[in-house]
């Protein structure tokens, strides 16, 4: 039995996990969630009422978190690639960049989004100013952490760089990496190329003009 996702193609979250999937080639099946499939979305909001994806269901087992899934899915559906290293001190590592994507990339470019998408009269400019505050100073730390390296751990793809991929993909969008970070725009761009992240950001294409910010014409 194949282990099942319910995901939507173009969220950054999802794409974290799709990545992990494609990465390793782990067959699943996968059940996007989509206004005009109410079926799926009653079984997903029946499994997790929550409403937060994605998911993933394997028999018995029911899976949330995106970083969870991806612990999941490398301790049970081992790959060619290992995305949570074996040493206990690299794995601390690869978390903690984990987090730092998760917490300080993706958590503000998710409230620029969110303001934007409210009506005008309900905007934060405030906590607008200070999600891109977040961003420049989390940019900036990239930048340093990334000189001399090819993906966020070192040499090795991990469970980091699943979380990267997506979250600067849109951070971009949401607020332009600085030109003067140069070892933050290269390391997008080797995420960009990776053949698993650039089989979801494909997969996502067809939901750009949904991007409440406008999707830019390029990536």
């Amino acid at each position: 039995m194949q282990p099942v996702l319910y995901a939507h193609p173009f969220s950054s979250y999802c794409q974290k996990v799709l990545t992990a999937l494609y990465e390793n080639g782990t067959a699943f099946e996968y059940r996007v969630l989509d206004h005009n499939d109410p079926q799926t979305l009653a079984d997903f909001e029946r499994r997790w009422p929550i409403k937060r994806f994605p998911i993933l269901v394997d028999g018995d087992q029911q899976v949330m978190e995106a970083t969870i899934l991806i612990e999941y899915l490398d301790r049970h559906y081992p790959g060619p690639v290992t995305l949570i290293p074996a040493d206990p001190d690299k794995a601390i590592e690869v978390r903690m960049l984990d987090r730092f994507f998760d917490n300080y990339i993706s958590t503000p470019q998710q409230r620029i989004v969110f303001n934007a998408i409210r009506p005008e009269s309900d905007r934060d400019p405030y906590g607008d100013k200070e999600a891109r505050d977040m961003l420049e100073r989390a940019y900036a730390w990239l930048d340093r952490h990334m000189e001399g390296r090819i993906w966020a751990s070192g040499d090795t793809f991990t469970l980091a760089d699943c979380g990267a991929a997506p979250f600067l993909f849109y951070a971009d969008w949401t607020h332009a990496i600085d030109p003067a970070f140069a070892h933050v725009h290269a390391y997008r761009k080797r995420l960009l190329a990776r053949p698993s992240f650039a089989r979801a950001v494909d997969e996502g294409r067809p939901f750009r003009a949904y991007f409440p910010l406008g999707a830019p014409d390029r990536d």
